[in-house]
């Protein structure tokens, strides 16, 4: 008979747990006065070996522990130093999870309801499994394979960039809608070019600086009139020391009687070109501007500043 081949499933181990080995105990000062800590170490030494360490020592950074030593850490506070302790427990229990060995247990003693809660949840952050939690105790395990340190929440600035750059990718790969040419939203009323006009002019109402070129309000029409209606008083030009008003369209057409008569620029003072600062009082050029000697004068006729 020839011999059959038999089929050996592999049967599946389950994680061990370590046994019974080196152990760290923490206390205080107060749990030491009071006898807490030395009974936990005399428990402790009946079946293992004990290191025994302060907890201000950790806490302040004095010694730090081996890796993946202790098979279990004990830790007996009073309740008031686990509500000091817990702002910067996280510091505490990296530690801690770096000293135990994979699987090994960490035990909180004598503690009191309201520390229960916030202890738990910092166990659960810094990367131990809890076991076990009565009403003045908690159990916790380090995991087989721990990423050493406390669980880091996620940055929320990065988490908020990578939405963004998402989103940018969703929308450069999703086809565009259609573009709107803004002239089809204007009418021909809105495109047609606008005729400048003004009010008719206001001889009671404050008047515009200046009248417009091709003015048709009348504004330039009543300028003209009063132009032609008011006197200048010529500085230079006094009789008996005192200075006399004239018409300012007949100064105007003086002044332009003036320049004719005048095909060149001489004079016998020879200041004449210099303008009025420099004339004579019977100077037949008063009021003209400068101008260069030899140059004939030239006054042009919509000057209106004469």
């Amino acid at each position: 008979m020839s011999p059959t081949a038999v089929d050996i499933m592999p049967s599946v181990v389950p994680a061990a747990v370590p046994s019974k080995g080196a152990a760290l105990a923490i206390g205080s000062l107060s749990t030491a006065q009071d006898g807490k800590y030395q009974g936990l170490i005399s428990d402790l030494e009946g079946s293992r070996t004990v290191e025994r360490q302060m907890l201000d020592r950790l806490v302040d950074g004095a010694t730090t522990l081996r890796a993946s030593t202790y098979a279990s850490v004990h830790i007996m506070l009073t309740p008031n130093e686990y509500s000091s302790l817990l702002p910067n427990i996280s510091l505490l229990l990296s530690q801690l999870l770096a000293g135990l060995a994979p699987l090994g247990t960490l035990h909180l003693h004598n503690l009191s309801s309201s520390e229960l809660s916030p202890l738990t949840s910092a166990l659960t952050l810094s990367g131990f499994t809890l076991l076990n939690t009565t009403p003045t105790s908690i159990i916790a395990q380090k995991p087989a394979h721990s990423a050493q340190g406390p669980i880091r929440l996620l940055n929320r600035k990065k988490v908020d960039s990578a939405k963004k750059k998402a989103l940018w990718a969703i929308s450069s790969e999703t086809p565009s809608s259609p573009s709107i040419d803004p002239d089809s939203l204007l009418t021909d009323a809105d495109k047609a070019r606008p005729v400048p006009t003004c009010e008719p002019v206001n001889a009671s109402a404050p008047r515009r600086k200046r009248a417009c070129k091709n003015c048709t309000c009348g504004l330039a029409e009543l300028e003209e009139e009063e132009l032609r209606n008011s006197k200048v008083v010529l500085i230079d030009g006094k009789v008996d020391g005192k200075a006399v008003e004239v018409n300012q369209g007949e100064e105007k057409e003086r002044l332009i009687q003036a320049a004719k008569a005048a095909p060149k620029a001489t004079s016998s003072c020879g200041n004449c070109f210099l303008g009025d600062a420099f004339r004579c009082a019977s100077c037949p050029y008063l009021g003209l501007p400068a101008f260069k000697p030899g140059e004939k004068v030239e006054i042009d006729f919509g000057m209106d500043d004469i």
